[in-house]
């Protein structure tokens, strides 16, 4: 038989199934906050869109299963490198979204977000620092994962786009822990950063001070910074236990009240609520939260460090993305711009997800290979 065609039998149906449903759900929901906003051409941009960069996508998460992971390491390098250097070239042409300059346009059909392709190289990278170099001093090792982490971190933060760098820290926590590094070495860097806090917060643009602000009392400025949180809560109240149904009239994402521009986007998980009520938003936690286990469970299959390390740094990206989207829809959150992982309308995120799951199936298919 085929050596590819015996991977595919070789598959974790389970991971499968759930990305699967979570890429039905992401079409539906887009479905729902778009088709009585505009005309036909809009709903052409945005649901059949996102059908058509899934389909894209789930050819890149098969090819990337196929392939035998301890091959895909070397993708990371380039990857992370060409991540790095359109957040620099983001600096000059890049397209201001909420007052980042975080996404450079090509053409009027395709747009990229720099930062996303920036942190999965980076992950990649780190978990075969942590993962073959493990003899390593641990101050040497969160040096290096510095250096890599940084001019990332950096450049993001120039943009600025709060949520591009909030995401790095729950991804080399997580990595850094299960990659050996001791606790007290971790307990210092996050006493270290919480003591620079308020530094930071004085550094921050005017638009940004507001949205945190606003996430500690969204009340303050009910018809200005707090109105897409307030609206977003009221959406998601008014859902009830059993939501209006999908393409109910008379809701608040029909009538515009929560923005068009963000509704398929930041705050999707606002439109599942109010469509499909507690019962839907819970459903759909609780498919992520097999999604997260699934992964989990497949990293602690895995034969080797690397695909070990590999799993763990997918897991902190969706898991930090998952709770800081849901979050910020209900007011637990600041506003950070990070979209819900395969739900919200964007092409190059989905991709870059399916790419990381294909590299955890990758670890799954390929666990009983290794010589």
């Amino acid at each position: 038989m085929n050596p590819y065609l015996q991977k595919l039998f070789r598959f974790n149906w389970v991971l499968l199934a759930l990305m699967l449903t979570l890429c039905a759900c992401s079409v539906l929901a887009i479905y729902s906050a778009t088709f009585m906003r505009e005309s036909t051409s809009y709903l052409a941009q945005s649901a059949r869109k996102q059908t058509i960069y899934i389909a894209a996508s789930m050819v890149v998460f098969v090819a990337v299963s196929l392939t035998d992971y301890r091959w895909i390491k070397w993708g990371g390098l380039p990857m992370y490198i060409m991540g790095v250097a359109l957040l620099v070239l983001c600096k000059f042409i890049g397209k201001t979204h909420y007052g980042a300059k975080s996404w450079i346009e090509f053409g009027s059909s395709f747009s990229l977000q720099p930062s996303q392709l920036a942190i999965l190289g980076g992950i990649m990278i780190i978990a075969v620092l942590l993962s073959e170099y493990r003899r390593l001093h641990p101050m040497l090792k969160l040096l290096l994962c510095g250096l890599i982490a940084g001019p990332p971190c950096l450049l993001v933060a120039a943009q600025p786009q709060l949520g591009g760098v909030i995401v790095w820290g729950p991804v080399m926590l997580a990595m850094l822990f299960v990659g050996g590094i001791p606790i007290r070495y971790l307990l210092a860097i996050i006493l270290s950063v919480i003591s620079i806090l308020p530094i930071a917060a004085h550094m921050l643009k005017d638009f940004q001070f507001k949205r945190l602000t606003t996430f500690l009392n969204p009340d303050a400025d009910p018809l200005g910074a707090g109105w897409t949180i307030t609206q977003s809560m009221t959406a998601i109240g008014s859902g009830g236990l059993r939501g209006k149904g999908f393409k109910a009239h008379g809701t608040l994402v029909e009538q515009d009240l929560l923005p068009k521009s963000i509704a398929h986007t930041d705050f999707i998980f606002s439109v599942i609520g109010e469509a499909y009520g507690f019962r839907g938003a819970l459903l759909l936690l609780c498919i992520f939260a097999a999604l997260l286990v699934t992964i989990l469970y497949i990293a602690y299959q895995a034969k080797d460090q690397l695909g070990l390390m590999l799993c763990i740094g997918v897991t902190g990206l969706l898991f930090t993305h998952i709770y800081m989207n849901a979050g910020m829809t209900v007011s637990l959150t600041p506003i950070a711009g990070l979209p819900l992982p395969i739900i919200s309308y964007g092409g190059t995120f989905v991709m870059i997800i399916m790419f990381a799951l294909g590299i955890v199936q990758s670890v799954w298919i390929h666990r009983k290979t290794l010589r």
